[in-house]
């Protein structure tokens, strides 16, 4: 009998006993790739393998193995129902006070799947901008921009400094930098990236990343809080709702991780709280959105 890979490992695992799996990644373009199509088969989340072996590095690893088992143990596998990308989806009736100018998406433990399953139900035609912290290690976030692109009908890409935000864009924030937005003119906001502030618990962090966007856009701002351990996003989400944007979590029960979308709806601070399937439709209602004339 040939011997198998790691994926085809995994494939047979989710087969026939699912369970939640944690791979162990190494930090290469080739890492990133295994890692990616892993969470696309199931696995529950990945641990990226340092290269140096130091006491902090092991310390550190160690740390991590044990959240992350913890949160594996406390999970339940999403309940919603698969996505289908084929077509626009149907809005609510229940309309926004404002019309948000801007996306800006957290997510974390689970978010690599379930942005595959949402992004690609928004139309290339979408009227704004999307900004999306992803927590992931170095090397990471540009080989799941590209995968994401192949999937979707809006561009997807890893974000660059100082280029200028466009409607129908989706901006991956770059692991082991913070992304923040910046008014360039009336009519022109650019992307900012930098390795300050360091002492984040994540970088990128959504909370950096969202507070930014209230700062800019204000009231015409949409945040969208999903899957992830922790609470990365609170405070951000806050100030979106804080400077009149809306805001909108994941519910508990689509969530692989309900911790960053619990933490938000514990503080009171979300407008609306709904099933993943039903996040794309809650933003394309939010922006206005239409169809093609």
């Amino acid at each position: 009998m040939p011997r198998m890979n790691g994926l085809e490992t995994l494939k047979l695992i989710m087969k026939d006993s699912p369970r939640p799996v944690i791979m162990v990644s190494s930090l290469t373009r080739e890492g990133a790739d295994t890692t990616l199509e892993a969470l696309d088969c199931g696995a529950f989340d990945y641990l990226p393998k340092q290269s140096s072996y130091a006491s902090l590095d092991i310390v550190k690893m160690r740390e991590d193995l044990v959240s992350k088992i913890r949160a594996a143990a406390e999970s339940k596998r999403p309940r919603a129902r698969r996505i289908s990308p084929t077509s626009i989806p149907q809005v609510c009736v229940h309309s926004f006070q404002v019309t948000p100018s801007v996306v800006a998406l957290g997510t974390s433990t689970g978010g690599p799947k379930t942005l595959q399953q949402i992004l690609p139900m928004f139309p290339e035609d979408l009227p704004v901008p999307v900004l999306i912290v992803q927590h992931m290690p170095v090397g990471f976030t540009g080989p799941f921009a590209k995968r994401l692109n192949n999937l979707c009908k809006v561009s997807v890409r890893e974000a660059v400094a100082e280029e200028l935000l466009e409607p129908g864009n989706v901006y991956i924030a770059p692991a082991g930098n913070q992304m923040t937005v910046n008014r360039k003119s009336p009519s022109q906001v650019e992307i900012r990236l930098a390795n300050t502030p360091s002492d984040t618990p994540h970088i990128p962090s959504v909370d950096v990343m969202m507070n930014s966007v209230a700062i800019v856009y204000r009231g015409l701002a949409l945040g969208v809080i999903m899957t992830g351990m922790g609470a990365d996003g609170a405070l951000g989400m806050e100030a979106i709702r804080n400077a009149g944007g809306v805001t909108v979590g994941q519910d508990e029960a689509s969530c692989t991780v309900y911790g960053m979308s619990r933490a938000c709806a514990e503080m009171g601070i979300l407008r609306r709280v709904v099933p993943l399937e039903q996040i794309p439709a809650q933003v394309l209602q939010a922006v206005g959105y239409r169809g093609k004339r």
